[in-house]
């Protein structure tokens, strides 16, 4: 009997030994990792996208961001105009007939986007969308343009322009990046002040404030459906909270004529901001922020880290605001992933599945979808470089690298045991589409 006892315990010990081996992730796939990617990416590829993040517009539409590239900027290497890619993703759309950008080639390509521009109508950019199976994309963009059907391209609108009411000189011409930047910000700030009615600055700095308010609300009311902010390009992104009677003292000295110090500056810019996200937790208006490397010789990778926000999204004053951290704050992206921890804020990925290959981008969508998985948003970044490689071959690099990379990334975890292939394909579906339209209230 006791033998028995002894040899049924084993039995059961080495099956429940048997069965914890079968429950435990592995560290590496299993041979099957190629069938496994395949079968996924079937599917992944049937799941319409929701992008969070786009520049769309023809080449000439100055109005597909509030910024530009400064001159002479340097370009990773899989954004260079000899990237093959490109021309694939041309074959892909328009079914372009070469096998290069040639300058007689590419006339092809420049013409025929020539001639839908010149068409109008919004069935071109929607046609785009539905190519590349994308259901709704957040168009990122000074002013929405005719063409841009808005049942399918919502309207994300900029917010910096407020941070530069006063006499810029010393702004502009702290860089030469800042001498571009600045005043497309002060033309900005001019639309706004057109469209509210205001031909110069308001008598104090309660005025202003009512203006930045209502410019807000009326922009949501157009239309936007979140309020955009490259101020990592201009400043750090680490707001302050100074007291408004040093903002309200600022404002008066310099509302008619002088330039403001840095220091002087940057108070005000910060008591702004305050404001503006008091307004849009008002307004349920989401709050976008670059917070990735940036274009230029002058960017600054400390002012844009992504942690530098970290006292402002974990400010529980503001935890009704909806904070998205556009670009997933790349190459800081794990630290990004982290602070979504906090209920109110998401990332998404845009702009890294540009830059990166889908083998690179592949690691960084298997960590950031094993931590905060109903925080992480497809996006594209796509944007009209020139009158040939455009803002749709962008917009198809962007997809065909994250439904590869995503594929790849979910078939590691399959076969390593870590998820089933139906918690794959809810993973994907949630990245894809599904947390976005959560977010935005879209029906989908």
């Amino acid at each position: 009997m006791i033998r028995l006892f002894r040899w049924a315990s084993t039995v059961l010990l080495v099956f429940a030994i048997t069965q914890g081996a079968a429950g435990q992730a592995r560290p590496l796939p299993s041979g099957n990792l190629n069938k496994t990617y395949e079968r996924l990416l079937k599917q992944i590829d049937a799941i319409p996208m929701y992008d969070n993040h786009a520049h769309p517009g023809f080449a000439d539409d100055t109005d597909v961001d509030a910024m530009a590239s400064p001159p002479d900027e340097s370009s990773t290497l899989r954004l260079h105009d000899d990237n093959p890619e490109f021309v694939a993703g041309a074959k892909a759309l328009f079914q372009y007939p070469y096998d290069d950008f040639k300058p007689e080639h590419a006339k092809w390509l420049a013409d025929k986007k020539k001639a839908a521009e010149t068409a109008g109508g919004v069935e071109y950019f929607d046609q785009l969308l539905d190519k590349l199976n994308v259901e709704t994309c957040l168009a990122n963009r000074a002013m929405m343009a005719p063409y841009l059907d808005t049942k399918r391209y919502h309207w994300v609108f900029f917010g910096d322009a407020f941070f530069y009411p006063f006499d810029n000189s010393a702004q502009r011409s702290s860089t030469p990046d800042m001498g571009v930047y600045v005043p497309l910000q002060e033309k900005m700030l001019s639309r706004w002040k057109k469209q509210e009615g205001i031909e110069s600055l308001p008598a104090d700095l309660a005025g202003y404030e009512d203006f930045v308010r209502r410019t807000m609300e009326d922009n949501q009311k157009k239309g936007g459906v979140a309020i955009k902010f490259e101020a990592a390009y201009f400043r750090s992104l680490s707001f302050g909270e100074p007291p408004r009677a040093h903002a309200a003292a600022v404002y008066e000295k310099y509302r008619t004529g002088g330039v403001p110090t840095p220091g002087e500056y940057t108070q005000f810019q910060d008591y702004i901001f305050r404001v503006m996200v008091d307004q849009a937790g008002k307004l349920h208006l989401p709050m976008h922020f670059h917070t990735a490397v940036g274009i230029g010789d002058y960017f600054s990778l400390h002012n844009g880290n992504v942690l530098n926000l970290e006292n402002v999204v974990r400010d529980q004053r503001y935890k009704n605001v909806i904070f998205v951290l556009v670009h997933g704050g790349w190459p800081y992206e794990r630290e990004a992933a982290l602070m979504t921890a906090v209920k109110n804020v998401y990332l998404d990925t845009s702009f890294q599945s540009e830059m990166l290959y889908p083998s690179q981008f592949k690691d960084v969508l298997k960590l950031l979808l094993t931590l905060f998985p109903d925080k992480m948003m497809y996006g594209s970044d796509s944007f009209p470089f020139n009158d040939v490689i455009g803002a749709e071959e962008s917009m198809w690099l962007a997809a065909r690298t994250t439904r590869t990379g995503l594929a790849a990334a979910l078939a590691e975890l399959v076969d390593e045991g870590a998820i089933s292939d139906a918690k794959a394909l809810e993973l994907a579906r949630n990245y894809l589409h599904d947390n976005a339209a959560r977010l935005y209230g879209d029906k989908k």
